[in-house]
């Protein structure tokens, strides 16, 4: 789910500034995730649900992104640090824009740190190693935040060691401890980047200080990953803490991870209505994430092939990508910008989720139960729906063309084959079992819910 593209905005609530100045200068942890939605959510969720244990909790976050979006919390403080995205006039590369990010906020939140008393621990996403520099500089504990699946990581980590070489060989099995075999189709992918390798070095630096990390966390259960974390904890002290928004839903009653919204939220209500109307388990929901780009054949093609399944469905395409499919048949569907994605994965009428697998969907689409039709695009989500499909079994994949486009045709007979064949039936009895698992694993004695206890009587022992 590692996403290298930076998005804009955030509204806090509004509060008196000496008491909100108080409220972050008196913070006990400090949370700093990468600047985009699918990092921040889960980072921000766990930050909330540490509140719930008696922490006090600052979330940082850039300039850039307090200015627009809704942030939606109850007890965690927001504090907006410089990036420098105030001084850029002109389009960026994707190596000026981390050069940049690291320049300015290293700065500016070594400053922030400066200011506060009582913080003895700084959480930060893994994309940004630097940050734990700067906590243990300060005499902080410093644990580090996986927004990703540990198989991913695991192969990040092999690219780093030079252990598995990129571009990939296009005719061989790779075979990594811990792993299943993967094919190239299967490894990340940086096509769409315009320089590729620069995220590959990126991605391996969260590695380069890893050893030092005072605590290791990832978004996942260990049920789900325990082969690989079982090697992984020969390397590093890791500790599985996912998935976070179903933490804070159990602790909660919050059916929604949505801690940060970029998008329009009003159509929210439409969405629950025309789903209220459908039968159970008939309705496809589609959704890509709140980045990808699918090129204008693809939308096509997906219009075509949701039409052709005859099933209803409920389809999230951003404002921006609407001109792609303009005038075609979309009579048996609902089209929306956003919607909370949670609530519609809990309804009774959603049947399966065609999606491009990335982490944040992957672990939603588990733990409601819903099988997926895998449609992954980039980065860590062609491995993600490898393990969907092959090793999790809950969901099953498309097959593009040699011109990289997936046939409605083959959208149509994948759609088919969860909501109306004999193979569904064991896909969403695999679901099932997950959604059991992943429960599990958050209530009161589960794994992640024991390791976040575990961390927060870490810290209450520190004076």
């Amino acid at each position: 789910m590692f996403n290298f593209e930076h998005q804009t905005s955030i509204n806090p609530k509004k509060e008196n500034k000496k008491e909100k100045q108080s409220k972050e200068m008196d913070a006990e942890v400090v949370m700093v995730p990468y600047p985009a939605q699918g990092h921040i959510n889960p980072a921000a969720a766990l930050a909330e649900s540490l509140t719930l244990h008696g922490l006090r909790v600052t979330l940082t976050t850039t300039i850039s992104l307090s200015k627009t979006a809704t942030f939606h919390h109850t007890s965690i403080t927001i504090h907006p640090l410089s990036d420098g995205h105030e001084q850029v006039t002109q389009p960026e590369t994707v190596e000026a824009y981390f050069a940049r990010l690291k320049a300015n906020l290293s700065r500016s939140l070594a400053a922030f740190l400066d200011e506060c008393s009582q913080v003895k621990a700084v959480i930060y996403d893994s994309v940004m190693p630097w940050v734990l520099d700067i906590a243990h500089q300060r005499g902080l504990l410093g644990a580090t935040f996986f927004a990703l699946p540990c198989s991913v990581t695991a192969v990040y980590y092999h690219l780093r060691q030079g252990l598995l070489r990129f571009p990939y060989d296009q005719d061989s099995t790779v075979n990594l401890p811990a792993l299943p075999p993967l094919r190239p189709h299967h490894l990340p992918s940086f096509a769409r980047l315009d320089e590729p390798r620069f995220g590959v070095d990126l991605i391996g630096q969260q590695f380069d200080n890893l050893q030092r990390a005072d605590w290791i966390f990832f978004n996942s259960f260990h049920t789900l990953e325990s082969q690989v974390l079982d090697w992984m904890a020969r390397l590093w002290p890791v500790k599985t803490i996912g998935p976070t928004y179903l933490i804070l839903q159990k602790s909660k009653g919050l059916v929604s991870n949505h801690i940060i919204n970029l998008f329009d939220p009003k159509q929210d209500e439409a969405c629950r209505k025309w789903l209220d109307a459908k039968g159970s388990g008939s309705v496809v929901y589609v959704s890509f994430g709140s980045l990808a780009c699918l090129r204008k054949e693809q939308m096509e093609e997906l219009a075509h092939g949701l039409a052709m399944s005859n099933c209803p469905f409920l389809w999230v395409v951003r404002a921006s990508e609407m001109d792609k499919i303009k005038n075609l048949d979309l009579e048996k569907g609902l089209i929306v910008e956003w919607c909370h994605q949670p609530q519609v994965l809990a309804h009774r009428a959603v049947a399966c989720f065609l999606s491009h697998c990335g982490w944040n969907s992957t672990l939603e689409a588990l733990s409601h139960g819903v099988p997926l039709v895998a449609m992954a695009q980039q980065y860590d989500q062609p491995i993600n729906a490898m393990f969907v499909e092959d090793v999790w079994g809950f969901g099953i994949g498309v097959k593009a063309g040699e011109d990289g486009i997936v046939g409605r045709e083959e959208i149509a007979m994948r759609i088919k084959q969860v909501v109306e064949g004999d193979e569904g039936i064991e896909l969403k009895k695999n679901a099932s079992k997950w959604k059991s698992l992943a429960h599990e694993a958050v209530e009161q004695g589960g794994t992640s819910a024991t390791n976040i206890d575990e961390f927060v009587s870490a810290l209450r022992k520190i004076e």
